[in-house]
């Protein structure tokens, strides 16, 4: 008995310490970033791990002296436009794959998933060259065009396989009662794969609010220039000064939009990840 009570405080203890330690390793870079936010000149390169003041120059800099609060809007229209354009594309893409038997459905799907695969700096170029071709140079409907390339195929091929996972009676009951296949979709199938459309969406605004070489590439001036390439030519107050505490704080602004994001919408996401592992 001692030993089975010895050994289950120590299984105790252990995921403890791993529940920590994995903690402390996924949070500390968001907390040093803070810290070094609230630091002004070279206290940027003293060791503290508490603060010993707070400072907000570094924000109110960063909005004074650029423009990082066009840029945030920049990014998140840019974030909204891919969203929507993706899931209002691959819903009807997944139900075409996932509901509608053909021949090539599998090599389709494995094609649209292979072409996800590719890094961006292979298409830069020619994308370049059709965001040019198209007038859409240094504006933010080309940056939209442009991160569909990776938001689109993952949208497409997670929302197809949560439409296999459907019941097809619920759909072949609705065509028997006469509804066509957009109302089968949009009125139907649509509500009950919410939740991983939620899920989806967020990953996709994820991955274009954060993106950057597309960014870098497509925009030359603050027009259409998104917040990753803002922080990266954030400069000092002199050609002398190393801007660290402001670039801590440009991210920090950055971070706290997608933090708010996951916890308005942790229930729909944990929704989204349970409907994805039962089978229907």
């Amino acid at each position: 008995m001692n030993a089975r009570i010895i050994k289950t405080a120590l299984e105790r203890t252990g995921f403890a310490a791993a529940v920590v330690a994995i903690f402390t390793f996924s949070v500390f870079p968001l907390y040093w970033a803070l810290i070094t936010s609230w630091q002004k000149g070279s206290e940027v390169y003293t060791v503290r791990y508490l603060p010993s003041a707070i400072s907000w120059a570094n924000y109110r800099a960063v909005f004074i002296e650029q423009s990082f609060g066009h840029n945030l809007v920049n990014s998140a229209l840019v974030a909204a436009g891919t969203v929507g354009v993706s899931l209002a594309l691959s819903v009807f893409a997944a139900y075409g794959l996932g509901r509608v038997r053909f021949r090539g459905r599998m090599l389709l799907l494995f094609t649209i998933l292979g072409a996800s695969m590719f890094p961006q700096i292979a298409v830069l170029s020619g994308l370049f060259e059709l965001i040019g071709w198209m007038g859409l140079y240094n504006r933010l409907p080309g940056l939209v065009l442009a991160y569909l390339i990776f938001t689109l195929p993952f949208s497409v091929w997670v929302l197809t396989i949560f439409m296999q996972r459907l019941p097809r009676e619920i759909e072949e009951a609705a065509l028997v009662d006469g509804a066509s296949p957009r109302v089968v979709v949009l009125r139907i199938l649509v509500p009950l794969v919410r939740p991983a459309m939620v899920t989806t969406g967020l990953l996709a605004f994820i991955a274009a609010w954060n993106e950057f070489l597309f960014a870098l590439t497509l925009t030359l001036t603050d027009r259409a220039r998104t917040v990753p390439v803002a922080i990266s030519l954030i400069t000092g107050a002199s050609q002398y000064e190393l801007p660290w505490g402001r670039v801590m704080a440009a991210s920090v602004i950055v971070t706290v939009p997608l933090v708010l994001l996951v916890l308005v919408f942790q229930r729909r996401i944990v929704s989204g990840l349970i409907l994805g592992g039962v089978k229907g």
